[in-house]
C-alpha cells in the first residue's frame, strides 16, 4: 500500500511506474445484493445462488460495475499525488475492460500504475492511472481501467 505526496516534478518523473497495491476487499453476497438494490440490477447471475449454480461460473458473480465502483477506494490507498494538493476529483475513464468475473467469496485488490501527468490549466493537473483489479488466486484480472483524476493545487 502506498499513498505518496511528492513534488510535481517527481510525479512527472515517475510516469510508467507501478505505484503499488491496495488492501484486499472481500466480495460477499451481502455486498453483491446491496449493489443490486442500489442499481436496480437484480439479474439472477448476481443475486440468485441457486440459479447461478447452473451457469458456467457455478455461483453468483459480482456486477462488473460493482468491481469498478471500488476504484476510488483502491486509489485512496495507492496514489502518487503532487505537493500542494487542495483537492482531487474523478475526471472519468479513458478505457475500461472487464476481463474476468469476480465470483462470490473472492477477494480483490487494485494494482495502480502511473500512466500520464498533464497540466490542464494553472493549478490543475490531470493524472492518468492504470488500475488492474486483481482477483486473489487468479491469473487474469477482473478489470483494467485507465482512470483520470483532476488535481487542484493551492
Amino acid at each position: 500500500m502506498s499513498l505518496e505526496v511528492v513534488p510535481l516534478d517527481e510525479v512527472k518523473s515517475r510516469i510508467g511506474e507501478e505505484i503499488g497495491t491496495s488492501d484486499w476487499v472481500q466480495i460477499d453476497q451481502d455486498r453483491i445484493d446491496a449493489f443490486a438494490d442500489v442499481t436496480h440490477d437484480h439479474q439472477f447471475i448476481h443475486v440468485d445462488p441457486e440459479a447461478a449454480k447452473h451457469t458456467p461460473f457455478g455461483t453468483t458473480i459480482a456486477h462488473g460495475y460493482l468491481t469498478l465502483s471500488l476504484l476510488p477506494y483502491f486509489m485512496g490507498q495507492v496514489s502518487l499525488l503532487p505537493e500542494g494538493l487542495v483537492m482531487a476529483m474523478n475526471y472519468g475513464s479513458d478505457k475500461v475492460r472487464f476481463l474476468a468475473p469476480v465470483k462470490v467469496g473472492s477477494r480483490v485488490r487494485g494494482r495502480v500504475k502511473l500512466v500520464d501527468v498533464k497540466e490542464k490549466a494553472a493549478g490543475q493537473i490531470l493524472i492518468k492511472n492504470e488500475v488492474a483489479v486483481e482477483i486473489e488466486g487468479e491469473d487474469k484480472p477482473a478489470l483494467i481501467a485507465e482512470v483520470l483524476s483532476l488535481v487542484f493545487l493551492g
